[in-house]
């Protein structure tokens, strides 16, 4: 990913401002980060962002190989999610996104099914009513990883209600980890295993399903009402749209915070930084390093592979998911379909997912279930890129609060997908209940009602 170059620029040496202080100090330059700065700065509140690393963005970095554009995570975005649409800089900077082929495909007994909804248009919510047609958008095939035709019918109806339903009550609903809950719905086994469990797993990273139902179901409805996607030319596309709508010299990159407190952080390259407030945006484990006692969650490895093929194994933007569990990755797509700028002219880029602890033989397992899943030879595709991250999905078993408190006391604010959901949506939401905290104590009436806050989508 190239260094992070925008009117966020750090200029000659990484200097800081000559004045050593900001309203708000953030520590961590990821999406959760970004955000929060995002609502400061256009309140009035100024603000310094630290980041250790070379760049923004956290886990939403990409990596260039030989032309390819290679994201270290694969999280997959939703057209849904309410902070893409409501944070202006992202429209205005020309943020796009790439979008799937509506729904997913499924992979069973040899066979492509097409599970999916109808929708008006790729980038606006559907019209709930009827409109749902996972039941019907299916090859012709006697046996469907749906299940039969009422199995088909009662998935399609509990689809649609979920897509009706506000999130605050999803959240009322009782909790269950998201497994027991499917069953205990009176979903077969067939549509569990053929659909369900394939299509959260990839959602989630959690193969097993161990998550709150709370959050598998926020996770269906936007499912349901939006389409899958990506940023146009990798993850990290989206950060570095952030970071461009902040005042020149927000941004510090390559900064090392050895301490922080309150009033001052203390940099290991430039001394300290006063501050009236203190953000941590990082990730869970870093941020109880530098606030002790911060609880530390359970993580879900993630593993995602690159290769490239002489031809395109499917000529379709679509979500390929196995649900044989025929192998280690839960989903893959051809990449280059989806998002052409990722790739080369004339060379497929094709993207697997691997949840949990890869086998000691990754590549080979992985080349012998792609070329199940995509009908085609993968002795001859080139490996690219293996990244492995053990920390990669903040892991949200029941009982989870996906509102946990942004403040800890008056002056100390803490965000990240680990404060709200395991989600790209989580992430930027909890940078803006955090914003909306500090400007609450700050005595700043912020642009948006604590009701909006409630009420908004996971």
């Amino acid at each position: 990913m190239r260094p992070h170059t925008s009117r966020a620029d750090l200029g000659e040496g990484h200097v800081l401002s000559s004045a050593r202080h900001a309203d708000v100090v953030i520590i961590g330059a990821g999406v959760a980060g970004l955000s929060a700065a995002h609502q400061l700065t256009s309140a009035g509140v100024t603000v310094t962002v630290l980041e250790a690393a070379p760049t923004v963005g956290g886990r939403m970095a990409t990596e260039r190989v030989d032309g390819f554009r290679l994201d270290r995570i694969g999280q997959l975005l939703n057209t849904s999610y309410p902070e893409l649409r409501r944070t202006p800089g992202l429209a205005d900077l020309g943020l796009e996104l790439r979008t799937f082929s509506p729904g997913v495909l499924v992979h069973s007994e040899g066979r492509h099914h097409r599970a999916g909804v109808r929708r008006s248009s790729p980038h606006t919510p559907r019209r709930v009513g009827g409109a749902l047609t996972a039941a019907r958008a299916l090859a012709s095939a006697p046996r469907t990883p749906l299940g039969e035709a009422f199995d088909q019918a009662r998935l399609a109806a509990a689809l649609g209600r979920i897509a009706a339903t506000p999130p605050r009550r999803l959240l009322a609903r009782p909790e269950l980890p998201t497994l027991e809950a499917l069953h205990a719905r009176g979903f077969s086994a067939r549509t569990v295993n053929g659909f369900l469990r394939p299509l959260l797993s990839a959602l989630l990273g959690d193969p097993e399903l161990t998550t709150s139902s709370r959050v598998a179901d926020l996770v269906l409805r936007g499912f349901a009402r939006g389409r899958l996607c990506v940023p146009a030319g990798g993850a990290a596309a989206l950060p570095e749209a952030l970071a461009d709508t902040l005042p020149p010299g927000t941004v510090r990159t390559g900064v090392r915070v050895t301490d922080a407190s309150i009033s001052s952080v203390v940099t290991e390259e430039h001394g300290r930084v006063s501050c009236r407030s203190l953000l941590l945006a990082t990730g869970a484990r870093t941020a109880a390093t530098l606030l002790p006692g911060l609880r530390v969650p359970a993580f879900h490895p993630v593993t995602v592979l690159h290769h490239t093929a002489p031809t395109p194994p499917l000529r379709e933007p679509a979500l390929l998911l196995d649900a044989d569990r025929t192998g280690p990755v839960s989903h893959t797509a051809v990449m280059s379909e989806v998002d052409p700028s990722r790739a080369p002219h004339g060379r497929p880029l094709i993207t697997s997912t691997v949840p949990g602890r890869p086998p000691a033989d990754l590549d080979r397992r992985v080349r012998a279930q792609l070329a199940g899943l995509y009908g085609t030879p993968t002795d001859d595709w080139e490996l690219l890129a293996v990244h492995h991250d053990p920390e990669a999905v903040p892991a949200m078993p029941p009982p989870h609060d996906p509102r946990r408190a942004v403040r800890l006391i008056d002056g100390l604010y803490v965000c990240g997908d680990h404060r709200d959901t395991s989600t790209v949506q989580g992430a930027l939401f909890s940078g803006r209940r955090a914003a909306q905290a500090i400007l609450h104590d700050f005595g700043v009436r912020p642009g948006y009602s604590t009701a909006s806050l409630t009420t908004a989508a996971a």
